[in-house]
C-alpha cells in the first residue's frame, strides 16, 4: 500500500465516521435537548428520524452522483454540506429548526457514504482492496457504537458540542481529501437519475415513519396518521412498480433474484430494526428513568464496542472456514437473549448484574453476525453488481432502524398510556395530578413531572408513572428480542453456505461493502456470472 492509497484511505474513514457518529451520538444527547427545547418523545424521535429518512432515501443516488461527477468532488460536496448543516443544528433555537437541519444533514451524509466507499474501490485493487474495505466497515461500525460514550462526554458540557465537534473534524478531512485523494468517474454510468424513484422510496418511508410517530397523540382514526400511512404505502407500492420499469433504477431489482442476497436482506432487516430501536430507548430509559447521566448511559453500550472490536474479524475468517449461515444465524440467538436479559430491568437497574451481562451477550451476538452478513451480501452478487449491493444492503439496515424506532415508539407509548390509566383508573385525583397524568404521556419514558401536585398524590403518582415506564420499556425490549432472534431463524434456515473455489483465479477482489457495526470481510476473486461464488480467509 503506497503513502497516497494510506492517506486516502484514512480521508475515507474520517468522512463516513462521521456519518455515523451522528447516527447515534445524538441518542445520548436526547434528554437534554428535550429539556432544552421543551419536546417530547414523538419531538426525540424526529430528531433522529428526520437525519436518518434524508440519509437512506439519497444513499444509493449518492454513489450514483459520484460516477456522473466525479467521486473526489461529491465527497468534498458531502464534507462541505455537513459541516455547514452541523452548525445549523448546532445553533438551532427550536426543536422544529432543529429537525429540519437534521434532515439537510442526512442529505449531506448520504454523499459522504457511498462517495467513500467508490473512492475506495477506484484507488485500490485486488486483495488491497478487500483490506481497505475491511478496515473502513470495522471504522465504520465502531464509529457507529463509540458515539453514545463519547457523545456523553460531550453532552455533559452542552448537548450542542456535539454537532460543534463535527466541524474541525470536517476542515482537516477536507484538507486531506483535496492534497491526496485522487479524482475518478464512471465513463460508462448512466447519464441519467431516478429521481421518481427516489421521490417514490423517500415519500413511501416518510409517510408511515410519520404515521407511527404521531398516532400516540391523534390515533389512527386521525386523518393526520392515517392519511401519510396510506399514501406512504402506496408510494412504495408504485416505487416497487417503478423500479421494474426505468432503464435505471436507483434499486435494481434483479440482485433479489440472488437467494442469498435476498435471504441476507431480510436477516439484516429484522437484526438492524432490533439494534436499532433497542439503542436508542436504552439510552432514553437508562438517563431519564433510571437516573443516569449522558456519559454513563453512553458507556453502558461500550461492551458492545470492545467486542466488536476484537472479535469481528476473528468471526469473519470462521465464516470463511465452515460458511456464513451458522454465524449467521446462532449470533442474532445470542443477541437475542442479551435483549431478552432486559425484560426484567427496572428503574434502579444494577449495571453489573443487570446491564452488563445483556451487553456482552448483544455484542457477542453482533460480533458473530456482521461479518458473514456483510462478505454473504458481497458474494451473492457478480463483481459489477458489489458497489450497488453493499449500497442496497447499508440501505435495508438504515431503514429497519428508522421504522424500528417509529414503530417501538407507538407501542411504547400505548403501553405507557395504557399502563398509567390502569394505575390511575380509580383513584379519585386533584386537577394537578389529572394533568400532570396527561403530560407524563406525551413524554413516555421520561420519569415523569409531578410539579405542582401535592406531597400526598406526589408521591404515588411518580411511583405510577416510574411503573408505567418500566412496563413500556420491557415490552419494546421484548419486542426488539423477538426481532433479532427472527433475524437469526431466518439466516439458520434461508443462507446457502457457498461452495468452495479449488484454486482462487485472477483479477479484481473484494470492493465496496457498507456497514453498520464493524463488519469486515475479505472478498475472494469474483465468480463467473451464474456460478455461486466462494468465501475468502479475513
Amino acid at each position: 500500500m503506497t503513502r497516497q492509497q494510506r492517506l486516502t484511505l484514512v480521508a475515507t474513514i474520517l468522512g463516513s465516521t462521521i456519518v455515523f457518529l451522528d447516527s447515534t451520538v445524538v441518542n445520548v444527547a436526547l434528554p437534554t435537548i428535550q429539556e432544552d427545547l421543551d419536546t417530547g418523545l414523538a419531538g426525540q424521535q424526529w430528531v433522529v428520524e428526520a437525519y436518518m429518512l434524508t440519509l437512506v432515501s439519497f444513499l444509493l443516488v449518492g454513489g450514483s452522483l459520484g460516477d456522473l461527477f466525479g467521486r473526489r468532488r461529491m465527497f468534498v460536496m458531502g464534507l462541505v454540506g455537513f459541516a455547514i448543516t452541523s452548525v445549523l443544528c448546532a445553533i438551532a433555537p427550536t426543536d422544529e429548526t432543529l429537525v429540519g437541519a437534521r434532515a439537510l444533514q442526512g442529505i449531506a451524509g448520504a454523499l459522504l457514504v457511498p462517495g467513500s466507499l467508490a473512492i475506495l474501490a477506484a484507488s485500490f485493487e485486488g486483495e488491497a482492496r478487500g483490506k481497505a474495505v475491511g478496515l473502513w466497515t470495522a471504522w465504520a461500525g465502531i464509529s457507529t457504537l463509540i458515539g453514545p460514550a463519547g457523545g456523553g462526554l460531550l453532552v455533559e458540557l452542552d448537548w450542542r458540542l456535539i454537532f460543534w465537534v463535527n466541524v474541525p473534524l470536517i476542515a482537516a478531512t477536507i484538507w486531506l481529501a483535496l492534497r491526496v485523494v485522487p479524482e475518478s468517474s464512471d465513463p460508462e454510468a448512466v447519464h441519467g437519475i431516478d429521481w421518481l424513484g427516489i421521490a417514490l422510496s423517500a415519500l413511501g418511508l416518510a409517510g408511515p415513519v410519520f404515521a407511527l410517530i404521531e398516532q400516540p397523540l391523534y390515533g389512527f382514526s386521525d386523518p393526520i396518521v392515517w392519511g401519510p400511512l396510506v399514501g406512504g404505502i402506496a408510494c412504495l407500492v408504485l416505487f416497487v412498480w417503478w423500479e421494474s420499469r426505468t432503464r435505471a433504477p436507483v434499486l435494481p431489482l434483479e440482485l433479489f433474484k440472488s437467494h442469498n442476497f435476498s435471504t441476507v436482506n431480510l436477516a439484516t432487516l429484522c437484526v438492524y430494526a432490533a439494534l436499532g430501536g433497542a439503542f436508542f430507548f436504552i439510552t432514553l430509559f437508562l438517563q431519564q428513568v433510571a437516573g443516569y447521566t449522558a456519559f454513563q448511559a453512553g458507556a453502558a453500550t461500550t461492551p458492545v464496542t470492545v467486542l466488536m472490536f476484537t472479535l469481528s474479524g476473528r468471526f469473519g475468517a470462521l465464516a470463511s472456514r465452515i460458511g456464513p449461515r451458522l454465524p449467521m444465524g446462532v449470533g442474532p440467538l445470542i443477541g437475542a437473549i442479551g435483549l431478552g436479559l432486559l425484560v426484567g430491568l427496572d428503574s434502579e437497574p444494577d449495571y453489573l448484574t443487570q446491564v452488563l451481562p445483556s451487553m456482552l451477550l448483544f455484542g457477542l451476538g453482533l460480533s458473530m453476525t456482521v461479518a458473514p452478513l456483510t462478505t454473504t451480501v458481497l458474494d451473492s452478487v457478480e463483481e459489477r453488481h458489489v458497489g450497488v449491493a453493499s449500497g442496497v444492503n447499508n440501505a435495508v439496515a438504515r431503514v429497519a432502524g428508522v421504522l424500528a424506532i417509529a414503530a417501538l415508539g407507538a407501542v411504547v407509548s400505548a403501553q405507557f398510556s395504557s399502563t398509567l390509566d390502569d394505575r390511575t383508573a380509580d383513584r379519585q385525583q386533584s386537577a394537578e395530578a389529572a394533568e400532570a397524568v396527561e403530560s407524563s404521556k406525551e413524554q413516555p419514558l421520561s420519569g415523569g413531572d409531578v410539579t405542582g401536585v401535592s406531597d400526598a398524590e406526589a408521591a404515588s403518582l411518580r411511583a405510577d408513572i416510574l411503573d408505567s415506564s418500566e412496563s413500556a420499556f420491557q415490552l419494546g425490549m421484548l419486542i426488539a428480542a423477538v426481532l433479532m432472534a427472527t433475524g437469526g431463524a431466518i439466516a439458520l434456515v434461508g443462507v446457502r453456505n457457498p461452495e468452495r473455489a479449488p484454486e482462487p483465479r485472477p483479477g479484481p477482489g473484494a470492493t465496496a461493502a457498507a456497514g453498520e457495526c464493524g463488519r469486515c470481510a475479505d472478498r475472494a476473486p469474483a465468480p463467473e456470472p451464474d456460478r455461486e461464488p466462494s468465501l475468502a480467509p479475513t
